[in-house]
Order: structure tokens, then C-alpha cells, then sequence
């Protein structure tokens, strides 16, 4: 560690935006495992992580834009803002978020919303839960080979049962938006 400076852990090189995250985030994961290797931990506080790697001359980001930081409140109050079906009584989200171009995000309020900004949305938030149970099978898959003595972690991906029991269970309504 002496001697070491964020020289050693930031790619300086000419990329693209896409590419300069990717060279961004690898130095951060390498910067990570020597953190763990320092320091012994196995599990690991990401604000710890921040302070080691400041101390160690990694840049502080720059302060958020008070715009970008007040449209990201906005979009998260968006995202909360629940309402009850008036004839089930079943809570729903009132804002949807979809992307028309794969770039920039739009709202929309559900109970105005034509169908096909709808079907994008949903489409949208189903992409993401099964990239995520795609990630979870990977991850899952790799702990069960690589412990091969332990009983194997094996979750359903198929989450229709638990969709209808969530939606048939009293209290857990408030819970499932």
C-alpha cells in the first residue's frame, strides 16, 4: 500500500463514455478486493471502502447537479405515489417510468396513460426482473459449485404461485408496490 497512488487504480485511458464506466467500475471492483485483502474483511461497508480509497488519493466525484438531484427526487416520488383501485381496493402505482428512445426517461400517470406507453413501461420493469433472476440463477449456480460439500441453494424462478399468493394474502397488499 505505501507508495500507492489512484494513478494505480484509475484507467487514464481515451474511451468512450460507455467504456470509460466499464474502466471505471473494474478499477473500482480491483480497488475492492485490495481493500479485502488489506483489511481481512470479507464483508465490507461500501462507505469504508470510499474513505480507504479517498485516503489512498482516489478523486471525490463532483458535487450532483441541484437539478439532476431534484428531478431524481421528483422521479422517486413518482415511483411512491400509491393509489387504491376503487373497486378492488388493491393498491397500484400511480406513475409509470419508460424510456421512448432507450435513453431518456418519461412518466406517465397510469389512469391517463394510453396503451402504448403502458405496454413499454411494463415491458421495461419486466425486462429488469428477469435480468435480475438471470443474475440470481448465475449467482446461485456459482455458490453451488464452488461449495460443492454444502446442500445446493435452489430458488423457483417461476414466480407465479408467489405472485397469487402475495395478491391473495391479507396484509401484504401495501407490501407488493
Amino acid at each position: 500500500m505505501a507508495g500507492e497512488t489512484s494513478r494505480q487504480w484509475i484507467n487514464n485511458t481515451q474511451n468512450t463514455p460507455k467504456e470509460t464506466i466499464m474502466s471505471k467500475n473494474h478499477d473500482m471492483q480491483r480497488l475492492m478486493r485490495h481493500y479485502r485483502d488489506v483489511t481481512g474483511n470479507k464483508e465490507i461497508d461500501m462507505h469504508e471502502v470510499a474513505k480507504f480509497a479517498h485516503q489512498m488519493g482516489w478523486p471525490l466525484p463532483k458535487p450532483v447537479n441541484p437539478i439532476d438531484m431534484l428531478a431524481k427526487q421528483f422521479s422517486k416520488a413518482a415511483r411512491d405515489e400509491i393509489r387504491h383501485d376503487k373497486e378492488t381496493k388493491r393498491p397500484y402505482r400511480a406513475n409509470h417510468a419508460f424510456s421512448p428512445d432507450g435513453q431518456q426517461t418519461l412518466w406517465i400517470d397510469i389512469d391517463e396513460a394510453p396503451r402504448g406507453p403502458m405496454v413499454k413501461s411494463f415491458v421495461q420493469r419486466r425486462e429488469q426482473m428477469v435480468g435480475d433472476a438471470v443474475q440470481l440463477t448465475f449467482d446461485m449456480e456459482h455458490w453451488n459449485r464452488v461449495n460443492p460439500k454444502d446442500e445446493p441453494i435452489l430458488l423457483p424462478m417461476d414466480f407465479t404461485d408467489d405472485v397469487e399468493w402475495r395478491k391473495n394474502s391479507e396484509g401484504t397488499e401495501e407490501e407488493a408496490v
